[in-house]
């Protein structure tokens, strides 16, 4: 009988304030969409930095024929200089730190060079003697790379120490900003939901206050009259945090894995699988923010 009259009084005040619980639907949908959006998009930074730098090389780039480095004013790199710097590189300073060397030849990388630039016009007068050599070092740890490049930096036919790390940090930045940007967001509407919330259970309080009076006469618990406040709050919540899940499910499949996953092949994306994590997260957040509006409201609103 308890449950049955407290199943009415939800529906009751579902249909009372049907707009306002509509609204309180539609902002938590956004909001912990923006939450969601924001998780995801730091997964997906964590998946590109574990790829990616586990792949990326430091570039020692020897000296050229004409260069105006300081460490290139005897011309090209030298035998001797080369040896120099492998036996610098095989040291008991560096080498636990290298995993493997490789050497790229001038030919080679006028190779790579036409491969990439050959059609362009600028790139017909380039020679093979235009290009640098190069030690190319695969790091036992990407993070280490300043311990090599300490060592390398400034050595006699050395023109430059390049990791590459840096060529995906900018990108990296922009998108950690995106993730800022997208939890700023979140916040300011995770507040409209709850401001929504609180207004909604406060309108559905005010006009059942003469019921709520009489359940007290009859010696109704706090707990049973406030239950189906709490309850109406906390169901418009939940179905707003299920279509932030639905939407960013959807998002995740048609967007990400079926268009950009079959364009852009290189890139390690993140999958619907990511999504059912953060889904518990987001449901956590959506009754949260029920608990907490139902319980600033009704502790002023149903009393008598």
């Amino acid at each position: 009988m308890r449950l049955q009259f407290i199943l009415s009084e939800i529906g009751i005040g579902l249909r009372r304030n049907l707009s306002m619980t509509i609204s309180v639907i539609l902002v938590t949908f956004v909001s912990l969409t923006f939450v969601g959006a924001a998780a995801l998009l730091q997964m997906q930074i964590g998946a590109m930095k574990d790829d990616w730098y586990d792949k990326v090389e430091v570039s020692v780039y020897l000296c050229p024929q004409v260069s105006a480095k300081p460490t290139c004013a005897g011309g090209e790199v030298t035998e001797d200089q080369k040896a120099a710097i492998e036996d610098a590189l095989g040291s008991s300073d560096v080498e636990p730190y290298v995993q493997k060397v490789y050497f790229e030849t001038k030919e080679q990388a006028f190779a790579s060079f036409q491969k990439m630039y050959g059609d362009q016009w600028w790139a017909e007068e380039t020679t093979a003697d235009d290009m640098s050599s190069s030690f190319r070092i695969k790091l036992a740890d990407p993070t280490k790379y300043q311990v090599v490049a300490d060592v390398l930096t400034g050595r006699q036919g050395v023109e430059e120490v390049q990791d590459q790390r840096k060529l995906f940090d900018s990108l990296f930045l922009v998108l950690n900003r995106a993730t800022m940007l997208s939890v700023g967001l979140a916040a300011v509407m995770l507040l409209a939901a709850v401001l929504l919330i609180t207004t909604t259970i406060r309108l559905s309080a005010m006009s059942r206050r003469r019921e709520t009076g009489i359940m007290r006469l009859v010696g109704a618990s706090n707990l049973f009259i406030q239950l189906p406040f709490m309850l109406e709050g906390a169901i418009a919540a939940t179905i707003g945090a299920a279509l932030a899940i639905g939407g960013l499910w959807v998002g995740v499949q048609y967007l990400i894995a079926d268009w950009l996953g079959q364009s852009l092949t290189w890139i390690p994306y993140v999958t619907t699988a990511d999504v059912l994590v953060i889904a518990p997260f987001l449901a956590a957040v959506a009754i949260g923010l029920a608990a907490v509006s139902s319980l600033v409201t009704l502790s002023r609103y149903t009393k008598v």
